[in-house]
């Protein structure tokens, strides 16, 4: 997949920016309230997003907004499989990827049917435990998908 023509976040930034995301716990409910604000966030804006929030392999959150489909849900489950097996953004694998100019099938031997390397889902990384869970949005163009989640994971109080 093409990048976007807006200009992508490098690796070394993408890295940089899940450093930062770290979360102090990921209970039921900080991932009840996470999902909430994005909710808040999404409908605020009008946005046609589905918003999911998993921690170990269990799905904590759902919520599909007006103007989404089945189609997010199933984008949205495709690019968290990607953060669990990889442990990083499905952003940073699409960037990744797109560097190495090959498809996750190509190089992992994923089926493209259940894995997308495409932007919007983000590892929930818990500080001395690693990661636990996801967080994601499926509905908009996958940078702005991504540069949703990162904004909501930031707003959290540290």
């Amino acid at each position: 997949m093409p990048l976007d023509q807006d200009p992508w976040p490098t690796q070394e930034e993408l890295l940089r920016e899940e450093g930062e995301l770290e979360l102090a716990g990921l209970s039921e409910s900080d991932a009840y309230e996470l999902g909430i604000l994005a909710v808040a966030a999404a409908k605020e804006r009008e946005l046609p997003v589905a918003v999911g929030v998993w921690r170990a392999g269990r799905q904590l959150f759902h919520c599909g907004l007006p103007g989404s489909t089945q189609d997010n849900d199933a984008w949205l489950r495709r690019k968290g499989r990607v953060v669990m097996r990889f442990e990083h953004s499905s952003l940073y694998m699409a960037r990744l990827c797109q560097d190495k100019q090959v498809t996750l099938a190509q190089r992992y031997g994923l089926p493209a049917a259940r894995y997308a390397a495409a932007g919007g889902a983000v590892p929930l990384r818990v500080r001395g435990t690693g990661v636990v869970g996801w967080f994601g949005v499926s509905g908009l163009p996958q940078l702005d998908d991504h540069r949703f989640v990162v904004e909501m994971l930031r707003s959290l109080p540290r």
